[in-house]
């Protein structure tokens, strides 16, 4: 539930009451997971992942609109080796790429992407590092695109968890940055961010019953004065 902002030739902004409902439905096994999401708005996504081996697995994503060109479809094989990850992946709009990362000490893992789009004839790399330990997961990316990613977790206890992450861009030299925290309760999951553009957001999953999840969830954009407001409910373990 939210505001729609409508166009306008006056100065002032007008801003329409909108609200969505979303159906979804889940399957799990050992082997495969299938998750289904449709929206009153017309679009619908599917989501498949089946494990072809202890090593090989096949994942499925898709988006279907009403908008023309809209539509989107991708798959993904992922190999998962002792020490590395291999990845290849190729999607509508002729999109082709791969990914490998492999580890060179039990905490720190380098790893690289390409990708290929052949509608629009551009090609992109990009490098990456993770280190890891029992405490703190810092990961950094670099692409060729002009985009730099990082981010640091942070584990305090058990039950909290405290998350930042940056991003820069240097085509057009703009940057973001977000903090979050996710904390668990005895019968609940409290999770919150606020970033650099000034948008607070917070998502509160409750526990009712066994098996029943009650759900809530608000993002603020204090700045373009865009509140959004949600709630759900989740029946089945999953």
């Amino acid at each position: 539930m939210g505001a729609l902002e409508m166009p306008s030739q006056s100065p002032e902004t007008f801003k329409v009451p909108t609200a969505h409902y979303e159906f979804g439905a889940n399957f799990l096994d050992p082997k495969c997971m299938l998750i289904g999401r449709i929206l009153t708005d017309g679009r619908m996504s599917a989501r498949v992942k089946y494990d072809i081996s202890e090593n090989l697995t096949m994942k499925i994503n898709a988006q279907l609109t009403n908008e023309a060109h809209f539509s989107q479809g991708m798959f993904n094989f992922d190999y998962k080796g002792r020490d590395f990850r291999a990845q290849f992946q190729f999607a509508n709009n002729a999109f082709y790429g791969g990914n490998y990362i492999q580890s060179v000490s039990p905490h720190l893992a380098l790893g690289g992407e390409v990708f290929w789009l052949g509608h629009q004839r551009k090609s992109g790399l990009g490098l990456a590092a993770r280190y890891n330990t029992d405490k703190i997961i810092m990961t950094g990316q670099l692409a060729s695109t002009g985009l730099l990613a990082l981010s640091y977790v942070h584990r305090a206890s058990e039950k909290a968890t405290f998350a930042t992450d940056f991003m820069y861009n240097l085509a057009n030299r703009e940057a973001t940055s977000s903090i979050g925290y996710d904390y668990l309760l005895r019968q609940c999951r409290l999770r919150g961010k606020i970033d650099s553009n000034g948008t607070v957001a917070a998502y509160l999953e409750e526990r009712i019953n066994l098996g029943v999840n009650f759900l809530l969830s608000a993002e603020l954009d204090h700045w373009k004065k865009d509140y959004k407001f949600g709630f759900g409910l989740s029946v089945g373990e999953f």
